[in-house]
């Protein structure tokens, strides 16, 4: 499993919202030019986030993007599987439940299932709200 640009800048920028927030609604320009990401780039991750629910948008001269509730309920994990869709260390346990053929003669199989368990149990013990109080308990005031 490798995270891709996608799912690291949705991070940063689900992030960016949650530290500008009291601001209102939060423009992708402004998120741009901080986070130094392409604009274009974000706009194709602004879908995921909105189909999953994680982002509320707002259209017009004051529109942006804020986070849909509070960021305390939104993990790391969630918009990762968001952005990459699966976490599945392998590709047998991408879907539940296992249709592989070796299921019961598979000696690595809990293997697998073991590191799935701790991606999974690791990334959705993190919210972020959990990062962005590290950005702002760090000296600089920037983290992402």
């Amino acid at each position: 499993m490798k995270i891709s640009t996608k799912g690291r800048y949705a991070l940063r920028m689900l992030v960016d919202i949650t530290l500008h927030q009291h601001e209102g609604y939060v423009s992708l320009k402004d998120i741009s030019e901080r986070q130094n990401i392409s604009k274009k780039y974000l706009e194709q991750i602004v879908p995921l986030l909105n189909k999953s629910g994680i982002l509320k948008t707002s259209r017009g001269n004051r529109g942006g993007y804020k986070i849909n509730g509070n960021p305390n309920k939104y993990t790391v994990g969630e918009i990762l599987r968001a952005t990459e869709g699966s976490l599945a260390p392998v590709s047998c346990l991408e879907y539940a439940p296992n249709d592989c053929e070796r299921i019961n003669e598979c000696v690595t199989l809990p293997i697998w299932e073991g590191l799935y368990q701790l991606i999974n149990d690791y990334l959705d013990g993190i919210t972020i709200q959990n990062i962005a109080e590290q950005c702002t308990a760090s000296e600089d005031n920037y983290c992402i």
